[in-house]
């Protein structure tokens, strides 16, 4: 037997190895230094923050955290770079009452593995005793010694990855690296608004926010008065949690999550079902491909959460995670209906600079040009239409089986019709002079699908059709469809198989009221089994959508003024008046201040 056979393959690995590996999981890049340290003054009572940071036009090459906290003594600074010494617990029952934003003791032992470090630190209230001085590099200590400094920390962190060449490589442009930064900066100022910070960049001052009670003022400097004037004060509590801070209206929505900035006791969080619980609180408010600006603070039971899932303690666990996601969206959904949410138009002399991307979806267009059909006009109704459209309003007047609802406390103030615009259009007045064009589609597709998923499983009534439809679909849509007829049926439409391919569909919703063409039923259909397979939705809510937007009054259907009323008042009914089940504006608002600005008599 060879002696490598009787080598021992498993070893321990020296200190210096392991220090690297723990650097690796804890600092990712430059940001995660910028986290770790501004996290450590936070903890140690700073009023006041500032982040320096220098760089070439390809790299970030030294950062430099500056705090007026509490200092460390030289007995403590000695042992600051010792892995696993930390002053935030003591035991192992302290991580189920986590208070502090470290508490791990990596944070300079890890930053100094790869790095070239700089402490310079005394003691607050110390008097005119020297503070202590020490360079780290590599995680080996080069000089120990005292100085002449302010009270507080100052830590300066150069080389970065200087001994670790491979994630040194992997580090992006300058530029990527500084966005994180400003992520990570901004989301801890936002979760500390009673703390100063400063953030300056090759000596150029990049980000300032002052010491302030109110968090809006936190909100204005980071984005401007423009977000600030667009939300609106969130707060609940409930034994386990409490949930205070800002969310925007619906006319002020973006296309990523990227100003959904949640604080868990007070720690700046990436959790993906808090972000998804509180755009479900805006339900049908917003489109689905749109998110909402949102700046939360949420303290809960510290039993309840777990910070310790990932070395970078950015991420968290939740017990009774249903709890706590059902609180969100409930709050977010009671806030929003009990504001006024139509959206006002954008006088032109007012109005920020947007960028179109930016653009809220269904801007308000007043003059349309089409090579293809000729400018919209104002026209009376055929015959034909305002007996097809009296057949649909009739339809809606009463949900199946109630009685006519109170208005009394609508979220709408009283509208009266003055006129309607090229089959779209519905113009109307309020009682405080406010102009509203009203999309004659979305407000009736919002007040179908109310109707429709205000009913109750057993009363969901079908008709059934005189002369049954066949429905020939291509054999992935027939796929699709079987799994589908069960949902179909509990909504109202009654479907067999037919052969192959081939559907007979025997009764429709009673909502869809009498049809005078077939073709709405293959719509429907066709609508279903396009729909993306993983939506976010439920089977019921897909068919109640698709059946709202395809039994509603079309856009280009003239509606005599009478009709138009009538629709106006089914909508002043609704719990949600404000959007159509896709998230687009049912009506916008013109105040006599915007209109006057937009005529220039202002």
């Amino acid at each position: 037997m060879s002696s490598w056979d009787n080598a021992p393959r498993i070893r321990i690995l020296d200190p210096a190895t392991i220090n690297q590996i723990a650097a690796g999981e804890v600092v990712e890049r430059p940001a995660s230094v910028v986290k770790e340290l501004v996290e450590n003054a936070i903890d140690a009572g700073a009023g006041s923050v500032t982040i320096e940071l220098a760089s070439t036009k390809d790299a970030i090459t030294a950062i430099r955290v500056t705090d007026d906290g509490c200092g460390m003594s030289p007995a403590d600074a000695d042992l600051a770079f010792v892995p696993h010494a930390t002053s935030k617990i003591s035991a192992i029952g302290d991580l189920n009452h986590i208070h502090t934003l470290g508490f791990r003791g990596e944070a300079l032992a890890t930053i100094a593995a790869v790095s070239r470090v700089t402490l310079v630190t005394k003691s607050a209230g110390s008097g005119p005793v020297p503070g202590t001085k020490m360079i780290v590099e590599g995680d080996k200590i080069l000089e120990t010694s005292g100085t002449g400094c302010p009270d507080g920390t100052n830590i300066l962190v150069e080389d970065l990855f200087f001994n670790t060449p491979a994630r040194k490589k992997f580090q992006k442009g300058r530029n990527t690296e500084l966005a994180h930064i400003h992520d990570i900066v901004e989301g801890i100022c936002l979760s500390h608004p009673e703390i100063a910070f400063h953030l300056v960049h090759n000596g150029t001052e990049q980000l300032v926010t002052d010491r302030t009670p109110r968090p809006l003022d936190t909100i204005a400097r980071l984005f401007g008065s423009e977000v600030v004037h667009n939300l609106v004060w969130v707060e609940h509590s409930l034994p386990f949690i409490e949930i205070r801070g800002y969310i925007s209206r619906p006319s002020l929505s973006r296309k990523d999550r990227a100003r959904i900035v949640v604080s868990v006791n007070q720690r700046f969080i990436s959790s993906a079902v808090i972000n998804d619980a509180i755009k479900a609180g805006y339900g049908t408010l917003l489109p689905k491909d749109r998110f909402p600006v949102a700046f939360l603070s949420l303290n809960i039971d510290t039993t309840l959460v777990d910070v310790n899932v990932h070395p970078t303690k950015k991420q968290i666990r939740l017990s009774r995670e249903k709890e706590i996601t059902n609180a969100i969206r409930a709050a977010v959904r009671e806030t929003l209906f009990s504001h006024d949410l139509i959206p006002s138009a954008e006088s032109p002399r007012s109005s920020p600079v947007v960028l179109l991307e930016e653009m809220p979806p269904a801007a308000p267009t007043l003059y349309i040009h089409s090579d293809s059909r000729p400018p919209a006009v104002i026209a009376e109704s055929t015959h034909t239409g305002t007996v097809s459209t009296d057949q649909r309003l009739r339809q809606t007047e009463l949900a199946v089986g109630t009685e006519p609802a109170s208005i009394v406390s609508s979220l709408l103030p009283e509208i009266e019709v003055i006129g309607e615009f090229g089959g779209i259009y519905i113009l109307a007045r309020t009682p405080a002079g406010e102009l509203l064009i009203i999309d004659q589609h979305a407000a009736h597709e919002r007040i179908l699908y109310e109707q429709v998923s205000g009913q109750a499983a057993e009363s969901r009534p079908s008709q059934e059709l005189i002369s049954p439809m066949v429905l020939h679909r291509s054999p992935k849509e027939t796929a699709i469809l079987k799994n589908l007829l069960p949902a179909l049926a509990d909504e109202g439409f009654v479907l067999e198989g037919f052969g192959g391919d081939s559907f007979l569909v025997r009764a429709v919703p009673v909502i869809l009221g009498r049809l005078e063409e077939s073709a709405i039923i293959d719509e429907i259909i066709s609508d279903l089994v396009s729909e993306e397979a993983a939506t976010a939705v439920t089977d019921r809510e897909r068919i109640t959508r698709i059946v709202s937007c395809r039994g509603a009054i079309k856009a280009g259907t003239v509606c005599s003024r009478e009709q138009c009323q009538r629709i106006v008042d089914q909508l002043r009914r609704m719990n949600n008046p404000f959007t159509c089940p896709h998230g687009r504006p049912t009506m916008i608002r013109f105040t006599r201040h915007e209109l006057d600005a937009m005529f220039r008599r202002i």
